[in-house]
């Protein structure tokens, strides 16, 4: 039986892996993430392969296959990868019903290949088995017209809790970790794109905290915020992390059931206090892990330790991740980005 350790990571301190990771199926990403990382990622994500690569970009023909919408003639604004759907004349609201989305789909083929690969010792036994979705805003906000979002969403949000329901049924509770991502909202809170309701704070806090709550206790649950990697690059560079501190409060005092892990992105320029200063005044769970994302391949095992000695000052334990997803990247860089991990590590 082949063994799952990593002899170069330190399995004291704890990696995630953020959800996309650009190689050929599952069962690679699997395989190179336990090797690489060993004990020190407690849940591996089946990488958002193929045509989830581009995170939400695949739920575009959810939409299209719906026949009362209709795409319309442009984009409503830049960071936004097509032309939205609108509602097709001679249709109603009534008429807007969605079947599958795949998430779950998706989800059982890749938990048959993670059950399999621990048969075989390829995963470590105590390791769960990640899942990461968008929460309802993000398809609706990208694929729908401004006019239509706030009807839409709430037809879209039922589908996706089927889609959350039939994976938490079909994968036991202690073998599953189920992670919502949070990218739309940021923006939102950040002023960068219009809002779908007039009192931004409550409104996110709110959707995203009911999605959260609807997560089975003895599921992990964890929170990615995210400022976008369109392109690899943000939709806004975050001036601090007050804002991520801000919406983490919320959501957590906004829960029903533990939250068992939150990932804040570090931008790859940002070593100064200033910046992560406002994480003193994060108030999660005792027993919930903080990971920042603040490992960037660019400047390597310096500059995270940068970052990392600048972040102590203010919150003295947490885990190392990546900024994002890394569906983006050239699938050659992945053994570099996973060996940062186990390099950095290393020296902590």
């Amino acid at each position: 039986m082949p063994s799952t350790a990593a002899s170069t990571v330190n399995p004291k301190v704890p990696t995630l892996l953020v959800g996309s990771v650009p190689l050929a199926d599952s069962a690679a990403v699997f395989r190179a993430a336990a090797r690489a990382l060993g004990a020190s990622a407690t849940r591996l994500p089946d990488g958002e392969t193929g045509r989830r690569s581009n995170w939400i970009a695949w739920q575009r023909s959810v939409f299209g296959a719906v026949s009362a919408l209709v795409e319309s003639d442009a984009r409503e604004r830049d960071y936004q990868l097509f032309p939205p759907f609108t509602l097709r004349p001679g249709n109603t609201l009534q008429d807007v019903r969605f079947g599958a989305l795949g998430f779950a789909r998706e989800a059982l083929a890749s938990w048959q290949t993670f059950r399999d690969l621990k048969a075989t010792g390829d995963i470590a036994a105590p390791t769960r088995f990640q899942v990461a979705l968008p929460t309802a805003w993000a398809p609706v906000y990208s694929f729908i017209s401004y006019r239509w979002q706030r009807d839409i969403h709430p037809l879209y949000e039922s589908a996706l809790l089927a889609e959350l329901k039939l994976i938490t049924d079909s994968i036991p509770s202690d073998q599953l970790t189920l992670q919502w991502d949070v990218a739309t909202e940021m923006s939102w809170w950040e002023r960068v794109y219009p809002a779908p309701f007039s009192d931004i704070e409550a409104g996110v806090i709110d959707s995203v905290g009911r999605l959260l709550n609807a997560v089975p206790e003895g599921v992990e649950l964890g929170l990615h915020l995210c400022y976008g990697s369109m392109n690899n690059r943000h939709w806004k560079e975050p001036k601090d992390t007050a804002n991520l501190v801000a919406v983490a409060n919320g959501l957590a005092a906004k829960l029903s059931r533990a939250l068992d892990f939150v990932h804040l992105p570090v931008p790859q320029n940002r070593d100064d206090t200033d910046y992560f200063s406002p994480l003193q005044s994060l108030r999660l769970g005792r027993d919930c892990q903080l990971f920042l994302g603040l490992l960037h391949l660019e400047d390597g095992t310096d500059g995270a330790l940068r970052r990392i000695r600048a972040a102590q000052r203010f919150t003295p334990a947490f885990g190392l991740a990546c900024e994002c997803g890394l569906g983006r990247r050239p699938p050659e860089s992945i053994g570099h980005w996973l060996q940062l991990h186990a390099d950095v590590a290393a020296k902590l």
